[in-house]
């Protein structure tokens, strides 16, 4: 019996030294305003001509190959900067006072990959979830640790990983993983 107290002791600081060897994880950043980057569509609307009035690809240099003007640059812009950036492009001897207006047509993919029925890249729909992300891939399989998910983001120039719960919102170009779970 006398041994008992000290057991108790022994195996709560067994536990608390387990507690503190989990693995980091990264905040990932859910504010902010949309960036556009390659693979998104944008529909422009220069008002006043309706031949450069056009659905838009924004290239793997992050530029939109935009008539007149040639490339501009609008990786990392939201669409209002871009629709700045064209619209002063156009004024520098093409047009008198453009007025441009930029929204997203179609948004680049995100992907998803692990314990889950279909893995690959999926068309991102506004204000999307981790839960139905998995739902668009075709569900969980029987192994898979259906609370969390592991997701990786472009945050400037580097590439963070946070694991989040089902209703943590994605966005495109994320990759999200569902890991296997462990009894």
């Amino acid at each position: 019996m006398r041994w008992l107290p000290l057991f108790a002791v022994i195996m709560s600081l067994t536990l608390a030294g387990c507690a503190t060897t989990r693995p980091a994880s990264y905040l990932v950043d859910t504010k902010g305003p949309y960036q556009l980057d390659t693979g998104d569509v944008v529909r422009v609307s220069v008002y006043g001509d309706s031949e450069l009035s056009k659905t838009y690809k924004v290239d793997d240099k992050g530029a939109i190959a935009f008539p007149l003007v040639g490339p501009v640059l609008v990786r990392g812009s939201t669409t209002e900067v871009a629709a700045q950036r064209l619209a002063r492009a156009l004024a520098n001897g093409y047009m008198r006072n453009p007025d441009v207006a930029v929204e997203i047509d179609q948004y680049r993919p995100f992907y998803i990959q692990g314990e889950i029925k279909t893995a690959g890249q999926f068309p991102y729909v506004y204000d999307m979830t981790v839960r139905a992300a998995i739902s668009t891939a075709g569900g969980y399989t029987e192994t898979a640790d259906r609370n969390r998910a592991v997701v990786y983001r472009r945050q400037g120039n580097e590439m963070v990983k946070g694991a989040v719960d089902l209703d943590f919102p994605i966005f495109p170009g994320d990759t999200i993983v569902v890991q296997e779970r462990w009894f």
